[in-house]
């Protein structure tokens, strides 16, 4: 396709400003031989990190694959955004979960970000995190949307306040001409240095008796009473296997494989900006998105770098010129950083299901997985590892919550379903240009 090209795919970290900020480069062995374990996790990003470290802090003994390297896919390559919620809307699924499920889910949105919270705070991990954040409107139409779902956070009892902000009060908090409004959550969404909270979680784990491995590929599992999974160069054999490799599992699990599709991504970190100028465009230091199918999503880092993100799209493809594809989408919301130096760009991919829901549940008794956060993981990827390790150890009641609910496979099977998924979204993109 035109003006786009294939991700590179390397073994080690993207060329992010995430990596090249990253407060350790941990260099996990390879796993060399057959190894026992409790649990065998696949993958090593937000979700099998902390499925890891809830099933240490329970008493579990783990082992934790990791392809390449840890925080290596989505985990290490997002925007930072620790947003409440899971999913885009669980009333949708109340006929299979039920009011009381609905309810659930909601509070487990609430609950994603206060585990970060905790966790940040019981073992002191360095990851910037800050509290506050703002969906922005392009039209007036958004505004009604951010109206209805203030009133459905207090109808289902968020403890965090929700405020709608006007066109001018939103210059207080995001400077730009180009939004109308806002809603703004000061208390229970933020932002963070997500590579450096994820190998923060990582390290934890380890010191809590997690063998982590990397380099290890997961070629294929052998099923039975004790699975065993195995790599190039080894094996864990296990009671229980939790597959967590999202859109980087490729085909290892057909079943699994056929419900996920990988959407790419990309964002750019700017140079460090004057004070001054990181002041007047964002006063508040929040974490900003928009209500578009293909948003743009942005952030100052700790060191008052512009993080913006954009381009989602279902091609699988990045642009030819990604610095200069994102500076033109930043200078629309931002022009006074028309200017200033670009000095990362980066892409990856996502994990999206064909309900925006998170997908949960088992392949075998002994064998679970999850996947597909559609974009927003960062907090509610805390919440799966959690109810993961809850029902490993015999707490199953909000893990089969999201067991209960049906997903379906993407149509068109591997040769149409992209092409077809991203006609279907220009199409989104067409329509919130124009209406």
């Amino acid at each position: 396709m035109f003006g786009l090209k294939r991700i590179e795919d390397t073994r080690e970290h993207a060329p992010s400003y995430y990596a090249a900020t990253a407060n350790r480069k941990p260099d996990y062995p390879k796993l060399e031989g057959d190894v026992e374990a409790d649990v065998a996790i696949v993958g090593g990003g937000f979700s099998g990190v902390n499925t890891a470290l809830e099933l240490a802090e329970r008493g579990y003994s783990v082992v934790l694959l990791e392809a390449r390297r840890i925080g290596w896919g989505a985990t290490g390559r997002n925007g930072g955004q620790v947003l409440e919620g899971i999913g885009h809307n669980a009333q949708q699924f109340e006929s299979q979960i039920g009011a009381d499920g609905v309810q659930a889910i909601f509070n487990m949105g609430v609950e994603c970000c206060d585990i970060i919270r905790e966790r940040v705070a019981t073992y002191a991990i360095d990851c910037d995190l800050k509290w506050g954040a703002c969906d922005v409107a392009l039209r007036s139409r958004h505004m009604k949307v951010f109206a209805r779902a203030k009133a459905y956070q207090e109808k289902m009892g968020n403890p965090h306040q929700y405020e709608l902000l006007d066109k001018n009060e939103i210059k207080h908090y995001v400077n730009s001409d180009r939004y109308c409004g806002g809603l703004l959550n000061r208390t229970g969404s933020g932002h963070a240095h997500p590579l450096n909270l994820c190998l923060g979680e990582a390290e934890v784990a380890e010191k809590l008796g997690v063998k982590v491995y990397e380099q290890s590929e997961v070629a294929r599992i052998t099923h039975g009473d004790k699975p065993r999974v195995h790599t190039h160069r080894g094996s864990v054999v296990a009671s229980h296997v939790v597959f967590c490799g999202n859109a980087y599992m490729g085909d290892l699990v057909p079943e699994l494989a056929s419900r996920v599709l990988a959407a790419n991504t990309s964002v750019i970190a700017t140079a460090p900006l004057p004070e001054s100028l990181a002041r007047e465009i964002m006063p508040a230091d929040l974490a900003v998105c928009d209500t578009r199918t293909a948003l743009d999503y942005f952030r100052l880092s700790a060191d008052r770098r512009m993080l913006f993100g954009g381009l989602s799209n279902y091609t699988g493809l990045e642009p030819r010129n990604l610095a200069g594809t994102m500076r033109r989408k930043m200078t629309q919301v931002f022009p006074l950083l028309a200017g200033v130096d670009i000095d990362y760009g980066w892409s990856g991919q996502v994990g999206v299901g064909m309900n925006h829901m998170p997908q949960m549940g088992r392949l075998q008794d002994n064998v679970s997985y999850i996947q597909a956060f559609s974009g927003h993981g960062v907090a509610a990827s805390h919440m799966m590892a959690r109810l993961t390790a809850e029902m490993i150890s015999g707490s199953p009641d909000r893990f089969d919550i999201f067991a209960r609910i049906g997903h379906r496979s993407f149509p068109g099977g591997k040769l149409l379903r992209r092409p077809a998924l991203a006609a279907g979204m220009a199409y989104f993109k067409l329509r919130d240009e124009l209406f």
